[in-house]
This record gives C-alpha cells, structure tokens and sequence, in this order.
C-alpha cells in the first residue's frame, strides 16, 4: 500500500494539506511589496533569494475570515508552471505520512462547486484534512496575470 507525506497547515481554525511534493521550502511570513492592479488576495511580492514571488493570501482566496497575522504565520512556497508562487498561511508545523487508503476523493457536491483545488479528504485519527492541489488554487486567467507581473518585475 502506497503511502504520501502531506504537509499540514492552519487557515483560521481548520487544517489543510498539501502533497511535499509540491512544496520547495516553507518561510516566515513577510510583509511583501504591493502591486497596482494585483487581485485582492494577492499579498504583494517579496524578494526569495532573487526570485520574484508573489504571495497569495490563502484566506482572502477561499474568502474566510482573515484579520490574523501572526509570529505563527508561514509562507508555503510552491513551483507553478515553474514559476515559484507564496501561499499565505496560518501555520505550518507539521508533515504527516497517510496511506492513500486515508484520503478520499472529495464528495461530488463540493467538486460540482468549481473547486478542483480540492484533492482529497484525509483521515488522521479523528482528524479531518482537506488537501488541496496549490496548481489548480488559480484559475489560468490568474496564473496569467500572475505570470504577467512576475515577468515584468524580473
């Protein structure tokens, strides 16, 4: 039996997963430089090691509560369309192992909703984890904008 490494991350109260995979480094939360004309749930940029990477605040994504930043805030920092992309998160203090026997394929109802960033649901103990796919967050107008203003800073 296959197993996966998740690592694990706090948006107001509830928790999310995200395949290591996906991950190349977890940092900080930095206050970034704003953009004009950037979406709403775009932070602004900041510089990594001189990348250009925009921050998207997860919160102000899936439209929850967002008033927290903390000393506990990380940016989960992700390759996509080998561009390197910041998601805003709560915290992020924890990688778990599940079986792929633990994660199930999110109900219909939640997919028919426009939420293909949904992956799965994990099973931990009594714990529930929505795993999400960081590449299908934005939609391919906005990792085109995205796109568009990383190149033009670069």
């Amino acid at each position: 039996m296959s197993e996966k490494q998740y690592v694990i991350f706090k948006l107001n109260d509830e928790e999310y997963g995200v395949e290591i995979s996906n991950v190349k480094e977890i940092t900080s939360y930095e206050e970034g430089v704003k953009i004009p004309d950037a979406p709403d749930f775009v932070d602004g940029i900041i510089n990594l090691r001189g990348d250009v990477v925009p921050i998207i605040n997860l919160k102000k994504r899936f439209k929850l509560d967002t008033d927290r930043i903390d000393e506990n805030s990380r940016v989960i920092i992700s390759d996509i369309n080998e561009k390197l992309v910041g998601f805003a998160v709560d915290d992020a203090s924890r990688v778990l192992t599940m079986k792929d026997d633990d994660v199930e394929s999110p109900p219909e109802v939640i997919l028919s909703n426009n939420k293909r960033f949904i992956a799965g649901i994990g099973k931990f103990n009594d714990e529930i984890i929505i795993i999400l796919d960081f590449r299908e967050i934005l939609s391919e107008e906005e990792k085109q904008q995205i796109q568009k203003m990383q190149t033009s800073l670069e």
